[in-house]
């Protein structure tokens, strides 16, 4: 099983991402961001723009994520905003004409949620270093609100831990308890957030 979850930029899917892995028994992240990554670094930065328009980025995504659905037991996650319908049925259409079962969430929140907790990302640095992110926010919001980007989950007053468990529950895998102090579970958050910064 595939759980794809989507959202705006901001939106929580990574940190959600990491706290399903953690807590489903035998669950891996496969996060398709790095095929753009690997994309970008192969040009020149003043032909870099998004990726997700680069049709190697979408089939690579859809071939990836189709070999380690048939060779990995448990749940596969893919924290990943993508928002535009043809590319929506091009990877998470196709693999479900693949025989996949994929689950999809997208995750929302109010924009003032959003821009507050990018603006918590930025380590001190304001919004500056999330200016794509502020850019594509409100197409992101209004296209995910769309029948076809469902199910949607409320996220502005839901912490991650239950984000987590109502994905789970949503598609019927037990979820381990959730053992973390309020303070190990941030320091977790935190720690999961320095190793998703990008410098390129």
């Amino acid at each position: 099983m595939l759980l794809w979850i989507n959202g705006p930029f901001g939106g929580g899917k990574t940190q959600t991402a990491y706290e399903l892995c953690r807590r489903l028994p035998g669950s891996i992240v496969c996060d398709p961001e790095h095929v753009g990554f690997g994309l970008h670094r192969t040009m020149p930065r003043v032909l870099r723009g998004d990726f997700q328009d680069l049709s190697a980025w979408r089939q690579g995504v859809r071939e990836v994520l189709d070999i380690v659905l048939r060779k990995h037991d448990g749940p596969v996650i893919a924290p990943m905003t993508l928002v535009h319908p043809l590319y929506f049925a091009e990877v998470v259409g196709q693999l479900r004409e693949d025989g996949h079962e994929v689950r999809h969430f997208a995750l929302l929140a109010e924009r003032a949620t959003v821009l507050r907790r990018l603006r918590e990302r930025g380590f001190g640095r304001g919004l500056s270093r999330e200016s794509f992110a502020v850019r594509r926010l409100d197409d992101c919001l209004e296209r995910l609100r769309e029948p076809e980007f469902a199910e949607h989950i409320r996220t502005d007053h839901l912490p991650i831990p239950q984000v987590a468990e109502r994905i789970a529950r949503s598609v019927g895998l037990s979820i381990d308890r959730n053992t973390d102090s309020l303070l190990r579970g941030r320091l977790r958050r935190y720690a999961t957030g320095l190793r998703h910064i990008r410098f390129d």
